[in-house]
């Protein structure tokens, strides 16, 4: 399977949300919408970025984690012109979540990002670290260490924090791809 065909077929955030939520998940998206914020070294960040990116995120309107996630790279989008995201429903499209199975089972937020000329440079998704230490607090309890947790930083900033790293991972996977320096001579 091509998943760059899909990112073709794939939809910009509120045509998603037009096409596939209904009145009371529009309204759970847009309460996270507007949660979101980068901080100024995040915005100068994503300033920065040179190479496009083109994102493929594999979601579900319904989908909690989706909710909570998805605005942030809309966020991104709007911080850095060379980032363009499409959004494809998991049921609508099962041979993508068949292709992007996570842990053998159907994940999502997934997210596939492409250079601009539709080369697969990386996979991410369904919760970032933050989260899982969160759930892992919230499941197991104290008596498993989380690794580095950042006292008092709401989930939402430190999810946010996580996706940025891997955005900017790609950024910079793109950045030193010898093929796109000989195309553009840096």
């Amino acid at each position: 399977m091509n998943l760059f065909d899909k990112f073709a077929a794939g939809f910009p955030y509120p045509d998603f949300l037009a096409r596939y939520a209904n009145d009371a998940q529009k309204q759970r998206w847009r309460q996270v919408n507007e949660q979101v914020t980068l901080t100024p070294a995040q915005r100068e960040l994503l300033g920065r970025f040179k190479r496009e990116m083109k994102v493929l995120c594999l979601a579900g309107a319904w989908c909690g984690d989706c909710i909570n996630q998805c605005p942030i790279f809309e966020h991104f989008a709007k911080a850095s012109p060379v980032i363009q995201v499409r959004y494809i429903d998991r049921d609508e499209h099962a041979d993508a979540q068949l292709a992007l199975r996570i842990n053998n089972g159907d994940r999502v937020p997934v997210v596939v990002f492409f250079s601009e000329d539709s080369a697969e440079v990386a996979r991410y998704g369904e919760r970032t670290l933050s989260k899982y230490r969160q759930m892992i607090r919230d499941q197991v309890g104290a008596s498993c260490p989380t690794g580095i947790n950042v006292p008092g930083d709401p989930l939402l900033a430190q999810v946010t924090q996580d996706w940025l790293n891997e955005f900017e991972r790609v950024q910079w996977l793109l950045r030193l791809s010898p093929r796109l320096r000989q195309k553009y001579g840096d």
